[in-house]
């Protein structure tokens, strides 16, 4: 049979059971009209009683047997009349089948999951070391406030004593250990973090988060509670103090030196920018110097293009004509033109060697006259309205030479080569306007280079 259905009820008065308090963290029910204390009354439970447990509270019943402590716990929001369907645990106890209106035994807890709970902590003047200067202890103080609640209430359950739970003397424990744990990492901030002992005063937010991760760790497997946030209101440091006085007169100095070593260092920064600056400027100016230059030779020697060509031009004339003349003085005195019917020996000349010294004359007579010509004509005629007179026409050919293309070369080149035998018929050569490449013997403007002399007539 059902051991709490209201119908079974004989005696008593239905209890409720429920917390009423207006600010709890661990909270124990006891029967109306019983204070705390009572004995085993105050933890009686009547037949037919209701359990209210409110949103972010949990109800748990301690059941105290023979073999051992059994628990049930009710989450709520919850509000029923108690049944075994409810209390599994309670199937297992044993007399508690009574007709009459014996109340079963029970103590009930409320624990408060919703609450934040916020304790002040304040750690007295002790003395923080800069580990640069270890002999100058200089006293801090500081101050916050450490907020948490319960979040895991089972392993909350396994840390504490429900019965004897205190919330002064677990808020005072709560204290005690933050005051420790905010001391430790205030004395080690300055090597761990790096943080001057004369400026740790500013450095509260820095030291404030390194302090709530730490102590979040520490406080959640000590006391089985979630810290929610830690506000450290104020590092103070006692500035009348003998080792606060040392440390300034030493920083000072140190702090001095530096900013001088730093004013150095920026001053050679800058003089070795306004250094590099200076170079780079020179050789800008040189590069646009010598730019300025080429650009003013090319526009003069674009301005004297027909005179430059003349000039080259009358060059290659002179150099045929040397040519010319060496050729003339090779072929003489090769015949005797004397008594002895031209065996050698007298003074005389080479026919075919002078005919050839002609032919070859001529060719470069006509294209030094042709040039001469043209650029005297040109450099007669005169200038209209300030006009440059267009650049004179020049044949030029390029010569294919194992493969590549060499030149361009004139007229008066090509006839200089010919007559080395460094072109021949079968050459290749090309200029501006023909579509490919053509042996020079099938160019009708080349076939003169190649002008078969007569053999040298028989001695009669």
């Amino acid at each position: 049979m059902a051991l709490f259905n209201r119908n079974n009820r004989i005696g008593g008065f239905m209890d409720e059971i429920r917390c009423n308090e207006p600010s709890y963290l661990i909270w124990k029910w006891h029967p109306s009209g019983l204070q705390a204390g009572a004995g085993n009354r105050e933890n009686s439970i009547r037949w037919g009683s209701s359990l209210r447990v409110k949103d972010g509270e949990v109800a748990v019943f301690v059941y105290k047997q023979k073999d051992g402590t059994m628990q049930d716990f009710i989450v709520g929001p919850f509000d029923q009349t108690i049944k075994t369907a409810n209390f599994p645990v309670l199937a297992s106890i044993v007399g508690l089948a009574y007709e009459g209106g014996t109340p079963f035994q029970a103590e009930v807890y409320f624990i408060n999951l919703a609450r934040i709970i916020q304790v002040k902590f304040g750690v007295p003047f002790f003395d923080v070391y800069d580990p640069r200067f270890a002999d100058f202890g200089v006293p801090v103080a500081v101050r916050g406030t450490v907020s948490f609640g319960i979040a895991d209430y089972h392993e909350f359950i396994k840390l504490h004593k429900l019965s004897t739970f205190n919330l002064d003397d677990f808020q005072k424990q709560i204290r005690d250990a933050v005051n420790r744990y905010v001391k430790d990492t205030v004395a080690n901030a300055p090597a761990a973090h790096n943080i001057p002992v004369v400026q740790i005063e500013s450095k509260t937010a820095q030291i404030n988060d390194v302090v709530e991760y730490d102590l979040s760790e520490r406080l959640k497997e000590t006391f089985g509670v979630v810290v929610s946030g830690i506000d450290i209101s104020v590092i103070e440091i006692d500035k009348s103090s003998e080792g606060y006085r040392q440390l300034m007169s030493v920083t000072k100095d140190l702090a001095g030196a530096t900013a001088k070593a730093e004013a150095e260092a920026k001053i050679k920064d800058i003089a070795a920018k306004q250094r590099i600056e200076a170079e780079n400027y020179e050789e800008t100016l040189r590069i646009q110097r010598e730019e300025s230059q080429y650009a003013q030779h090319k526009a003069t020697q674009s301005a004297n293009i027909g005179a430059f060509q003349v000039e080259k031009q009358t060059e290659v004339g002179v150099a045929g004509a040397e040519a010319l003349g060496k050729m003339g003085a090779n072929g003489a005195g090769s015949i005797d033109l004397g008594s002895d019917g031209g065996n050698g020996g007298g003074m005389g000349f080479n026919p075919a060697t002078m005919m050839a010294s002609m032919a070859v004359g001529g060719v470069v007579g006509q294209n030094i006259a042709g040039a001469m010509g043209t650029a005297m004509s040109g450099m007669n005629q005169p200038l209209r309205n300030g006009m440059t007179p267009p650049l004179l026409p020049v044949v030029a050919y390029h010569i294919a030479v194992n493969g590549q293309a060499a030149g361009p070369f004139d007229m008066t080149t090509l006839t200089q080569m010919a007559n080395a035998g460094q072109i021949t018929t079968d050459s290749l050569v090309w200029k501006n306007g023909m579509a490919q490449w053509a042996k020079a013997g099938t160019v009708n403007e080349l076939k003169c280079l190649f002008t078969v002399m007569p053999p040298i007539p028989p001695t009669v």
